[in-house]
C-alpha cells in the first residue's frame, strides 16, 4: 500500500538533485521530462513489487535480506521519481496498480524457481533498466540537470545491483524469458507514457 498510495520508507540517501535549480524548460520539454520520469516512477513501481515477490519465495534467508537491501534502496529511487514529477506538476501513472500486481506475481514466479534464477532475474532486470535510462538520459533536455541527476545516480545503482546479484550466483536467463521481459517493458513504457 505504501508503494502505490503512500511515502516511501527510504534510506538516509539525500536526492541527488536536492540542491540543483530549477531548468528553464519549455513547454514542451517539460512535458517530455515529467513523462519520461513517470515511466521511471512506475519502473520503481515495478521493482519494488519483483523485489516484495521474490522476497516472499526466496529459500535461503541471505538471499531474502539481500532482496529486501535492494528494494529499500529501490524506494529511494521511488521518492526521488515522485518528487520530480511534483516539481514539474505532473502525476503518477493510473496504471500502477495493475503494473505492481502484474510484477508482485512474477517476483513470486522467480523466486519459486530458485535463488540462482531469482537472482538471476535481478540482474537481467537491473541491467534492462539501465539501458532503459541510457535511452532517458539522452532524451531528457541537457539543461534538465535536476532530472539527470536523478537517473545517472539511478543507473550507478542499478548496475551495483546487478553486480551483487551476479556474484551471489544469479545464473543467466534463457533468451527466451530475456525477451518476454524487454516486451513487456515495452508495453509499459508506451503505456505510462499517456496514462
Amino acid at each position: 500500500m505504501r508503494t502505490l498510495f503512500g511515502r516511501p520508507q527510504t534510506t538516509a540517501r539525500a536526492n541527488p538533485a536536492k540542491d540543483l535549480s530549477e531548468a528553464d524548460l519549455s513547454e514542451q520539454e517539460r512535458d517530455l521530462a515529467a513523462r519520461l520520469m513517470r515511466i521511471n516512477h512506475t519502473g520503481e513501481v515495478c521493482a519494488q513489487a519483483l523485489y516484495q515477490g521474490q522476497a516472499l519465495t526466496a529459500k535461503l534467508p541471505e538471499v531474502r535480506d539481500s532482496m529486501e537491501h535492494a528494494a529499500q534502496e529501490e524506494n529511494d529511487h521511488l521518492d526521488w521519481c515522485e518528487t520530480r514529477l511534483m516539481e514539474l506538476d505532473n502525476r503518477k501513472s493510473l496504471l500502477n496498480p495493475l503494473w505492481y500486481s502484474g510484477s508482485f506475481m512474477i517476483g513470486a514466479v522467480a523466486g519459486l524457481a530458485g535463488d540462482q534464477w531469482s537472482l538471476g532475474f535481478v540482474a537481467e532486470t537491473e541491467h534492462q533498466v539501465e539501458a532503459h535510462l541510457n535511452d532517458h538520459l539522452s532524451r531528457i533536455p541537457k539543461h534538465d540537470k535536476k532530472s539527470h541527476a536523478i537517473l545517472g545516480q539511478m543507473k550507478e545503482d542499478e548496475a551495483h545491483h546487478a553486480t551483487l546479484a551476479l556474484e551471489a550466483g544469479g545464473a543467466a536467463l534463457p533468451e527466451p524469458i530475456k525477451t518476454a521481459m524487454k516486451l513487456t517493458s515495452r508495453l509499459m513504457t508506451k503505456s505510462v507514457y499517456y496514462l
